[in-house]
């Protein structure tokens, strides 16, 4: 059963949010589980994503897509939330997204480090091939080619649900996060920390596309493992 959500807008202060908890959307002023909301705080600088919510003061909560946060700053929502004015930068969405991708990029690092991931078209084939993988990344600027014969692979499988193929990095950003050189292609092996690189992963395609997005090919788990 989910958590009673505090009908003011503004929380008390950070803090975890377990399984259940809800919080109000300052948009929608509907209730809904944290972990479709991102909670803004006011920083020395203006308004600021605390994607981890951890940070000091009270926070305000929005539905965490593109759509939502820009109706939030078109309607001034910052600052009858907070009770004041505020500054809101005018790249506060491009910043958000930037934060979400960072974080999604650091957990797939710790995931690298934790041998959960297969590098290299050779490797993510065998892997497909014969591997209970939970994933499949491809850089954004990779090859059709290797791309679509991969794809072969994967059909081939019997897997019960289908295996979430990733394309939303670059391959330098692939390189800098697996600290590898041309990575193209990669197989995500199971384990805790590719569960969260998968939910830091959904949480940015929610941002990008929405709650009307169709996932299919690019998804994961809906929560991020405390």
């Amino acid at each position: 059963m989910l958590a009673l959500a505090p009908t003011e807008e503004l929380d008390a202060g950070p803090r975890k949010g377990g399984p259940g908890a809800e919080r109000l959307c300052a948009v929608s002023r509907t209730v809904k589980p944290v972990d479709e909301l991102i909670r803004f705080v006011v920083g020395p600088d203006g308004v600021v994503a605390d994607l981890k919510r951890k940070l000091p003061g009270r926070g305000l909560w929005i539905t965490g897509d593109r759509h939502t946060l820009k109706d939030a700053v078109a309607r001034n929502v910052f600052a009858r939330g907070f009770k004041r004015e505020v500054r809101v930068s005018p790249a506060l969405i491009e910043e958000t997204e930037r934060l979400l991708v960072r974080a999604a990029l650091d957990a797939l690092a710790i995931a690298g480090k934790g041998s959960l991931v297969a590098t290299g078209f050779a490797k993510t084939e065998a892997a497909i091939a014969g591997e209970p993988i939970v994933g499949v990344i491809h850089a954004s600027d990779g090859s059709p080619d290797g791309i679509n014969k991969l794809a072969g692979g994967l059909r081939r499988r019997d897997d019960p649900v289908k295996i979430p193929v990733i394309q939303a990095f670059t391959t330098a950003q692939l390189d800098l996060a697996l600290g590898r050189s041309n990575v193209v292609h990669a197989a995500l092996l199971a384990g805790p920390a590719i569960d969260t690189f998968l939910a830091r992963f959904a949480r940015l395609e929610r941002f990008r596309a929405g709650e009307a997005a169709q996932s299919g090919h690019q998804c994961g788990p809906g929560r991020e493992p405390n």
